[in-house]
This record gives structure tokens, C-alpha cells and sequence, in this order.
């Protein structure tokens, strides 16, 4: 499973990323052409994420959003809400019914903060790609054993168990048992 946002509802993130990535790109000034250079996104996909017809992956949403010189939140959020504390919008939904990663809240920090709660059925994984230097993430399970695998090696946390590393590396989420996880990721860079 890759780090892609999908969306099984049309009404959800994926309009919400469509209708607010042009919103923003034209308040920028930019065309999707000056935005496919600043990002390194390629314009076909800026030009399909703006229609509502592409899944995009959540780093190239963070391109995109610093390419504009905004926050990946801008990008998700639900429009009619402009409050950054509490934003509760599903951003990631894996194969399994039980899978989903929901961005809770946002607040500045260096950069930004954000929370999430994820889930994961079981046989699921989420597999990501390195974030920027100097970005963190911390995860509190709260349900089931969640095993992280960093830069390959891999170890597995139970219900009531933390942990904190740089993001920095490839990571992924993996739910090796028979019954779902549930953790509170969050972001800090």
C-alpha cells in the first residue's frame, strides 16, 4: 500500500483537495504550468487532481502546498470549516474497510504540527516516503499492536506504548495481527 490519497466518496478529501488547489494556485497568481515547475509535479497531474480525476500521494500534496507557499492543511481541509483546530478529515483510506488515516487537528509550529488518528485493518500497511530533514513524527497506540518498520528494520508496539523518530527515513505502518489498530500520529516539523 502506498502513501496515496484515495478516495472511495467523491464528497470527501479529493474534492476537497480539488476545489482548494485551484482556489489557492489562482489567489498565487500561478498557472498549473508555474505550479508543475515550483512543485515538480507535472501538470497533467496538477491539471487531474484539479478535476477530481487523480489520487495524489500526501508528499506531493506537501509539494504542491510549499510550492504556494502554504500549509498541506490548506490543501485538505474542508473549505466551509477555516478553523485549523479542528479540521477531522480522512486524508488516506487503505484496502481494507478498517483502514483510514484522519487528520485531526494543525497548529504552527517551525514549520507545522499536525495530529491524526489512524487505523489499520489487519493485513494492512501504509508505506511512506522520507519527509524533510528535521521532520518528526511521535505515535501513541492506543488499540491492537502496530508494528514500524525504519529504514527496514522493523518493531512492533502495543496498546499504551509510544514512540518518536525522525521522518526523515522511509517508514512504513504495519498491521501484522488478526484485529485492527488504532494510533494517534503526530507530525512535527
Amino acid at each position: 500500500m502506498s502513501n496515496i490519497l484515495h478516495s472511495q466518496d467523491r464528497s470527501d478529501v479529493l474534492t476537497h483537495v480539488a476545489d482548494n488547489l485551484k482556489r489557492i494556485r489562482l489567489a498565487t497568481g500561478l498557472s498549473q504550468a508555474a505550479l508543475a515547475k515550483a512543485s515538480g509535479i507535472s501538470r497533467r497531474m496538477i491539471v487531474a487532481v484539479e478535476g477530481g480525476d487523480a489520487n495524489i500521494s500526501l508528499s506531493s500534496l506537501d509539494r504542491l502546498a510549499a510550492a504556494m507557499n502554504v500549509g498541506f492543511v490548506d490543501l485538505v481541509r474542508n473549505p466551509s470549516r477555516q478553523s485549523r483546530d479542528n479540521i477531522d478529515t480522512v486524508t488516506w483510506r487503505g484496502e481494507k474497510a478498517d483502514s483510514e488515516a484522519r487528520l485531526l487537528a494543525s497548529t504552527p509550529a517551525t514549520s507545522e504540527a499536525q495530529m491524526w488518528i489512524w487505523s489499520l485493518g489487519p493485513g494492512e500497511r501504509y508505506d511512506a516516503e522520507p519527509d524533510p530533514q528535521g521532520w518528526h513524527e511521535m505515535l501513541f497506540i492506543t488499540e491492537g499492536s502496530l508494528t514500524l518498520e525504519l529504514s527496514g528494520a522493523r518493531k512492533r508496539y502495543p496498546g499504551g506504548s509510544f514512540t518518536v523518530y525522525s521522518s526523515a527515513q522511509t517508514y512504513s505502518y504495519i498491521n501484522e495481527g488478526d484485529t485492527v489498530v488504532r494510533f494517534v500520529r503526530n507530525v512535527i516539523a
